[in-house]
């Protein structure tokens, strides 16, 4: 089935053309599609959703028909010939922002859940679009505000005996605020995580088991894998679940020097999916231990030592041992891929975040502290005021109360056709 979604005050009158029938609100409509000469396109079901009860706010048409590509061109060229046009990137998710059906971190939550690699960053990004994320900040902004009221209120009645500032349910409201930014900010870092997952390269010598390592890791055969060393001449990109987080595996050829120029440009590509990555495991043969590992220009590297299953046990140091062949220390190894990317599964509290959410409650927490600390040295009532401002202004960014059209222009533009 293919679905083509009409939005905006136009979108009832072009469905009943379509259709030569009236659509009534809500309910379906089996009608022949028609173009300018009267022959049916396809046949299929017309829904009319009148705004503001639909996703965008606006009234909404959607036309349901088969799915095959060139049914839909052309139903998609007829609506175009009787005055629509396609809808730019994430312009439907945009219309339900800006007529309040969703805020900010929803629609974001919308191409989230499209993106997801794993399970658990679907379910966190549909808490997101349930307005999970939403509720803490939220919250967050009615602490805020209140604060506001109480110092503005003591600013503007510097008369009274009794010194508000040094009110000890002040302290405690600023306390337990300083306490739940942090909470959120903790939650939205899993969240970020979560979405984002961890780039990890395996680099290393030829026929050190990268490639084996790759499918120990992934649970299957994902690269080519034999005994002649430099069989992987290309990048090799994988993405796995581990417990949740979204791990982007990229397996590399092996860096030596070369005269092939196949190879040569392998080591070339591997060099910079090194530069690009998050962290980089060194893969070193347990047999060649003596020998010095491969020098990467990456501040984040780990050594892990390899087909440990052909030496016998030795002390290789602090260093990772596994054995890709037969599975061991896969287990150890996927635990501490967790731990670099500072994920802990917390089951159905994690929601989706981005970057630019922990910025702005970074940046909230950080004007909160600089108002207490005008306020214990300074007594200063009204620098304190205006840090609450500063840091409400960064939460209403998070949800678009307080956006500038180039970072709504910004988000939008990730979002696919028909989002």
């Amino acid at each position: 089935m293919g679905v083509i979604r009409l939005s905006g005050p136009k979108a009832l009158a072009l469905g009943q053309q379509l259709t030569a029938k009236t659509l009534p609100a809500r309910t379906a409509v089996f009608a022949h599609f028609k173009d300018a000469n009267q022959e049916v396109i396809d046949t299929g079901l017309a829904l009319y959703f009148a705004g503001p009860r639909s996703f965008t706010g606006e009234d909404v048409v959607e036309i349901q028909g088969h799915g095959g590509p060139v049914i839909q061109d052309l139903l998609l060229t007829e609506l175009i010939r009787l005055g629509a046009r396609q809808a730019r990137a994430g312009e439907f998710s945009e219309r339900a922002f800006l007529n309040d059906k969703i805020d900010l971190t929803q629609a974001e939550a919308i191409a989230d859940l499209i993106d997801s690699s794993t399970a658990q960053a679907a379910k966190g990004a549909m808490r997101s679009l349930q307005g999970d994320f939403s509720r803490h900040v939220n919250a967050l902004l009615k602490q805020l505000i209140e604060l506001r009221m109480y110092v503005e209120a003591a600013i503007d009645f510097p008369d009274e005996e009794i010194d508000f500032l040094a009110d000890e349910k002040l302290r405690q409201r600023i306390d337990q605020l300083q306490t739940d930014l942090q909470q959120t900010i903790k939650q939205a870092g899993q969240g970020a995580i979560l979405r984002n997952g961890l780039s990890l390269v395996i680099a290393g010598k030829p026929n050190a088991g990268k490639s084996s390592l790759l499918n120990a890791l992934s649970g299957h055969e994902a690269a080519i894998v034999t005994d002649i060393p430099g069989t992987t001449r290309d990048v090799v990109r994988e993405t796995i679940d581990i417990d949740g987080l979204p791990v982007h595996i990229i397996d590399t050829a092996g860096l030596r020097e070369s005269d092939d120029t196949v190879e040569k440009i392998g080591i070339e590509r591997a060099r910079k999916a090194i530069n690009e990555a998050d962290h980089v495991l060194i893969i070193v043969d347990a047999s060649d231990a003596d020998e010095p590992p491969i020098s990467v220009d990456h501040k984040a590297t780990t050594l892990v030592y390899n087909k440990i299953d052909l030496v016998p046990p030795t002390n290789l140091g602090a260093a990772l041992q596994v054995s890709a062949k037969h599975g061991t220390g896969i287990t150890e190894l996927r635990d501490y891929i967790k731990q670099l990317a500072g994920y802990s599964q917390e089951g159905e509290t994690l929601f989706t975040a981005r970057r630019r959410h922990l910025t702005a409650l970074e940046q909230a927490r950080d004007a909160v502290k600089r108002g207490i600390d005008q306020l214990k040295i300074n007594n200063a009532g009204e620098l304190l005021a205006d840090e609450l401002l500063q840091a409400q202004q960064s939460l209403n960014s998070i949800t678009g109360e307080f956006s500038a059209d180039d970072l709504l222009g910004e988000i939008f533009s990730g979002f696919c056709i028909g989002k």
